[in-house]
């Protein structure tokens, strides 16, 4: 490995552990190549259904994103292990290379007109290709850091904070491209910055070499009651969002304003990524368990508005709101992961959990669409606040069982 894995000694704790400490440890090309390399992971889904929408309508493109969003769930922990098994580097440049050709054919079937069938089979093959740069960027950021924790987890805010500009970014950049451009732009500009960037990253002095020994015979097991729940917390956690998400779009509907539903979620992405920054400025508790337990209650709390919305307004205020919980959640979620899995198998254990997240949001999606299309748009945020609430009883009730045990342990 040419970049250090433990970090500098560094300050434990003050400004330092800041933004300016995070900064020190791999300079700014790191979280400019994460970000950008990770923005079509917002791009694709929003792509790929205005790109279909366009020629086979709404179903159709609900289908070919339901089989991106599947592939994704899969593919993302088996490109973790990958990369623990045989470094960063190798792996990360395979996906790239990958994920940026099956876009492009992806793009290439939808203007040739072939069957949906074929779209959906490319679009599963997207997802398993997906470079999964989120959940590695967090596995080397715990390397960097080393132990210190108050500057792990300035850097862990710092790059959930990025997860959520880009989910920010991407939808809204989406759906400018396509009015503007053409409805295939997006995905086009996702294979190019996964091809660059991804490819960046993927060379970048901090990717670590093979964690774990090949063919899985270090002994080190990945499942552990604590992971088990949080990766049950973020399948929650992505229900929520996705049935909300539903509900938003189909009060726009229901209002003749569908367009306006990109702009109304972008706002629950604005208030995440300011308390994100917020978090990463002032970390606040170590307690990590403490955090996750608040800021899910918070988010439950902050949830209920959405069964009185009645307008377009009230729907950006109300996911404006959720929004303040949900940086500070995943910074909680994603730091527990980095406690609570096996160092040897950390990105492994990031994309697993990660792909929790992508699974409720799968799940929601299938369940609120027919319950907003039956009984209307509060019945989906009525799913995302059960999910909600769900989420914060079962981290009072087992969130003891996610306290980190002996560092690397099963």
């Amino acid at each position: 490995m040419s970049a250090s894995t433990t970090g500098p000694a560094g300050p434990a704790a003050g400004p330092a552990a800041g933004f300016r400490g995070v900064l020190a440890l791999a300079g700014t090309a790191l979280p400019l190549y994460a970000f950008l390399a990770r923005l079509p992971a917002a791009l694709c889904p929003i792509g790929t259904l205005l790109l279909v929408n366009e020629r086979d309508g709404i179903g159709g493109a609900g289908t070919v994103a339901a089989a991106l969003w599947l592939g994704q769930a899969l593919g993302g922990p088996v490109i973790g292990r990958l990369a623990d098994r045989r470094g960063h580097r190798p792996v990360l440049l395979a996906a790239c290379a990958a994920n940026g050709a099956v876009l492009a054919l992806l793009v290439r079937a939808a203007l040739a007109g072939l069957p949906p069938a074929a779209l959906a089979a490319l679009a599963v093959a997207a997802g398993l290709t997906v470079p999964q740069v989120g959940p590695l960027a967090r596995a080397r950021w715990a390397r960097l850091a080393g132990r210190d924790r108050a500057l792990l987890g300035s850097a862990l805010s710092l790059d959930t904070t990025l997860d959520e500009a880009s989910f920010m970014v991407g939808p809204a950049l989406a759906g400018l491209l396509a009015v503007t451009v053409h409805p295939a732009s997006a995905l086009v500009l996702a294979a190019v910055l996964i091809l660059v960037f991804g490819t960046l990253f993927a060379l970048h002095p901090s990717a670590p070499g093979p964690l774990a020994a090949p063919g899985g015979r270090d002994g080190v097991r990945l499942w552990s009651p604590g992971l088990a729940l949080l990766f049950a917390l973020a399948v929650l956690q992505g229900a929520a969002w996705s049935s909300a998400n539903t509900g938003v779009n189909a009060l726009a509907k229901s209002l003749g304003q569908g367009g306006s539903a990109g702009l109304v979620w972008a706002a629950m992405a604005v208030t995440s990524s300011v308390a994100g920054f917020v978090t990463v400025a002032r970390p606040g508790p170590a307690d990590l368990v403490a955090r996750l337990r608040w800021t899910i209650g918070a988010q439950a709390v902050l949830s209920l508005p959405l069964l009185a919305v009645s307008g377009l307004w009230g729907a950006a205020a109300a996911v404006a709101g959720i929004g303040l919980a949900v940086a500070p959640h995943l910074i909680a979620l994603f730091g527990l992961v980095e406690r609570t899995g096996p160092a040897p198998r950390m990105g492994e254990a990031m994309t697993v959990v990660g792909s929790g997240l992508i699974v409720g949001q799968a799940l929601a999606a299938a369940a609120a669409g027919p319950l907003a299309a039956a009984y209307g748009y509060r019945a989906a945020f009525a799913v995302s606040c059960a999910a909600a609430a769900s989420s914060a009883v079962l981290a009072l009730a087992a969130g003891g069982r996610a306290r980190p045990g002996p560092r690397g342990a099963a």
